[in-house]
């Protein structure tokens, strides 16, 4: 898809109000290679054990990062673990409290990891005959490199940001909206950043953080994010 804006193009971005950016907002996605930690689980036990001492980047991939192998599914569990937990270990119970931690309540990984630890701890504690029972399959950690891919997009202004919001792939929406977080210490995502920080809409920049990233997929959380800019622009 060309990223060239044609006549008509040009001319729609000179009848609208321009505001420019202080600084231009780039966009990038981001090919991730996969990597196999030391960790593993074959049961709850194990599972409970591994996640306290596993890295940090294990846990962003096992939370936030299956948002995007998974995100066009709007029904399930929303991480590794609940998925785990239920089919492998058929604890549907558990699944679901591990499914219900809300990782945008977090403002750092390290918060995620003890809520998840605490949810572990508190089901085993209560069934503690659950916590030795092998696994149909064993859980095996992992986290993953980011190679950043530069796309040919760049906004100085919130119509030219419209505009190649609408051309990126889902892996740029992904990389910006969520991976993100990991960047921002899970305190917001690129877009509200770019446009709190550099075009001063910080109401746009609220709406678009507060973005279900549960119940939207990343081609809802586009439309989503286009119908906030047009409000802007209206």
């Amino acid at each position: 898809m060309s990223a060239h804006w044609s006549a008509t193009d040009e001319l729609q971005t000179r009848r609208l109000p321009v505001r420019w950016a202080r600084t231009p907002f780039y966009f990038n996605s981001a090919e991730h290679l996969l990597r196999i930690e030391r960790e593993r689980a074959g049961n709850l036990g194990e599972l409970l054990d591994a996640v306290k001492s596993c890295s940090e980047e294990s846990i962003f991939q096992h939370t936030f990062r299956t948002l995007q192998e998974h995100h066009f599914i709007r029904q399930g569990y929303s991480n590794d673990f609940a998925h785990w937990a239920s089919f492998a270990c058929q604890e549907t119970a558990l699944a679901e409290r591990l499914s219900s931690v809300d990782v945008r309540k977090f403002t750092s990984v390290r918060a995620l990891r003890d809520k998840i630890v605490d949810t572990l701890s508190e089901y085993l504690s209560s069934c503690p005959a659950a916590r030795d029972r092998t696994a149909a399959e064993p859980f095996f950690f992992c986290s993953s490199v980011s190679v950043i891919v530069p796309t040919p997009f760049v906004a100085r202004n919130l119509a030219e940001f419209t505009r190649a919001l609408e051309r990126i792939s889902i892996h740029c929406i992904y990389y910006h909206f969520i991976e993100a977080r990991q960047r921002l210490k899970l305190g917001s995502n690129d877009f509200s950043i770019w446009l709190g920080e550099q075009m001063g809409l910080k109401r746009a920049a609220e709406l678009i953080d507060r973005i279900d990233i549960y119940s939207a997929t990343l081609q809802g959380v586009r439309h989503r994010i286009l119908q906030i800019a047009e409000t802007v622009q209206a």
